[in-house]
């Protein structure tokens, strides 16, 4: 079954309509665009049939057209946080758009490409956009969030529309995420669209940005592979994307080189104060350094298409291969193209891929039962001689009783327990944040009825059954365990990658051998105190992550209400942007 029902009629004004098809050469709606966004201003008037790249149709009123210029913004609950969406389209596949660091709803509609690529989207979808919880309108922060957090904000706000199964695209940032959603929630992912994602960024810190960028490269290559590691010149401009976030955000710097599209360095500059405090972007991208969703990879079960631009200046296009070589079944659309974002990349191609992509039979939502879940395995320490010492009946009041926290903890962190073990329990969660907090508590409490527990972590590719799981992510969790001291929460560096953020501290315990498990395997135990101080973990919990609007001006608020009221007006003013402006 095909994820678009063919034969869908496409909404059409009366001028795309004389054309053979609306992504048809020399018709598509860029080509019609550019010629009205050329360097000087349009010949007509609003009184005439053009002004930007708005167009007039015979018996339809122009301020008509303007009135629904931005679809309406709403707010969705994700727990105490409130976040900015927007649904807009006719088509019958639902679509979530997760978008990148530099976002914000309103504003985005006022670039014209911006607005044609998604115009034309909306024709074949029902697309759903929102800011993530710290960017553009929705609520600020207290800290960075967790790849576990991001998930939860897409799930928030599928909910909050009533998409049940959804096409999901991640843009940059957002490709993690999405990845993250579509792993641990394949029910509810039609398919996944990643466009200029990374896996592994591979950086120890920002100290790497002053780097040689020939030492950084020789150190990805043992983990990426010589195919797949960016070119020592293409790092050195990542660097320097880095240096702007750390040091200059809010000038352009940063957007500049991700975006040499748009000319303006005051619109750029504009658009990272409008999307981020300095604060929140230096932690995000912090974040970034530290994370790996390379264990992801194996277990996403959606039908995905990875598109990637050739000469993307940001994001290199070997990350985009890797993707599209490490995941399942996966295509991969390379354009032609020098911007980080789609709808300045050969948009008519992109979006010709994605509609094919959407209604060809390889893109048929996966019936598989696996799915990436976070295992923990607890396990009573020295049970048989607490039994002897206390008598039989009291011991199994103390187990009845440890199995009720149990049961009671693993629900109030949103997991499952799968069964008993015995002297302990195997319980699931979607994410491993959520199984450490839960894996400390049950230690908290279990010393207070003077036992012992020690528990392994890992999150990996699961079978789900009835009313059990299976797979080696779950053989992996217990021989985790089996290593695990007393009072351990001994976790896989799978785990420690993904929970980056959550202000989680580890010791490490360096690389064992599992029984029945290939390879050798780098463990972690959960530290009682937190990160230690000067450690990357505790320097990403202790960033401040204001709100956007302690760094924008009183221009930029004024530039907003615009964005949200009259966009037209933006767009038709980037006409007059010369291309000297940039320096």
């Amino acid at each position: 079954m095909a994820v678009l029902p063919q034969g869908k009629p496409r909404r059409e004004c009366c001028c795309t309509a004389r054309a053979k098809g609306p992504l048809a050469a020399g018709n598509g709606p860029f080509v019609a665009a550019r010629r009205s966004w050329g360097p000087e201003l349009p010949e007509q008037s609003l009184s005439g049939n053009i002004w930007g790249d708005y167009h007039w149709c015979p018996g339809e009123r122009w301020d008509q057209q303007y009135a629904d210029a931005v679809p309406e913004t709403s707010y969705a609950k994700c727990g105490d946080l409130s976040l900015a969406y927007q649904v807009f389209g006719d088509g019958p596949v639902e679509l979530v758009f997760v978008g990148p660091m530099v976002f914000h709803v309103e504003l985005v509609w006022t670039l014209p490409e911006f607005k044609a690529f998604f115009d034309q989207l909306a024709t074949f979808c029902r697309v759903l956009l929102f800011d993530k919880a710290g960017v553009g309108l929705s609520d600020p922060v207290p800290k960075v969030r967790t790849l576990d957090d991001r998930a939860a904000e897409i799930e928030a706000v599928m909910d909050t529309v009533g998409f049940g199964q959804a096409v999901v695209s991640g843009l940059s940032d957002g490709g993690a995420a999405s990845m993250m959603f579509a792993a641990t929630r394949p029910e509810r992912t039609r398919a996944l669209i990643l466009i200029d994602t990374i896996p592994y960024w591979g950086f120890a810190g920002w100290d790497d940005m002053d780097r040689d960028p020939a030492e950084l490269r020789a150190r990805l290559v043992p983990e990426l592979g010589e195919d797949y590691t960016p070119s020592t010149e293409h790092l050195a401009r990542w660097q320097e994307v880095a240096r702007g976030v750390h040091s200059g955000w809010g000038s352009g710097a940063a957007a500049s080189i991700a975006s040499p599209s748009i000319r303006s360095m005051r619109q750029l500059g504009m658009a990272e104060r409008m999307s981020a405090s300095p604060g929140m972007a230096r932690a995000s991208f912090e974040a970034g350094f530290l994370m790996d969703v390379r264990p992801i990879l194996p277990t996403l079960t959606a039908p995905t298409l990875v598109i990637h631009a050739r000469e993307d200046p940001t994001v290199a296009v070997q990350y985009g291969r890797y993707l599209a070589d490490h995941i399942p079944g996966a295509r991969l659309l390379e354009v032609e193209g020098t911007d980080h974002f789609p709808w300045f990349d050969e948009p008519d191609k992109i979006l010709t891929g994605i509609e094919e992509f959407l209604t060809g039979s390889h893109a048929a939502p996966s019936q598989s039962h696996r799915a990436l879940r976070t295992v923990l395995f607890t396990d009573m320490v020295a049970s048989t001689q607490h039994a002897a010492a206390t008598g039989d009946e009291r011991w199994r009041a103390v187990l009845h009783r440890f199995g009720e926290i149990t049961a009671d903890l693993t629900q109030r962190f949103g997991g499952t327990v799968v069964k008993s073990t015995g002297d302990g329990y195997l319980a699931t969660f979607d994410g491993p944040t959520q199984a450490i907090r839960c894996a400390e508590a049950l230690r908290a409490d279990a010393e207070t009825l003077g036992i012992e527990i020690r528990a392994g972590i890992h999150t990996g590719e699961c079978e789900l059954l009835d009313a059990d799981i299976a797979g080696i992510a779950v053989h992996i969790a217990a021989r985790i365990c089996g290593q695990a001291d007393a009072g351990d929460i001994l976790v896989s560096r799978t785990v420690r990658d993904l929970v980056v953020g959550s202000g989680t501290g580890f010791v490490d315990r360096g690389s064992v051998e599992l029984r029945g498990v290939p390879a050798a395997w780098q463990l972690l135990a959960v530290d009682r105190h937190g990160p230690r101080a000067g450690s990357p973990e505790a320097e990403l919990a202790a960033m401040p992550t204001p709100g956007r609007r302690t760094a924008m001006r009183r221009s930029d608020r004024a530039v907003e209400a615009i964005a949200r009221r009259a966009p037209w007006i933006l767009r038709g003013m980037a006409h007059l942007v010369p291309a000297t402006e940039r320096r």
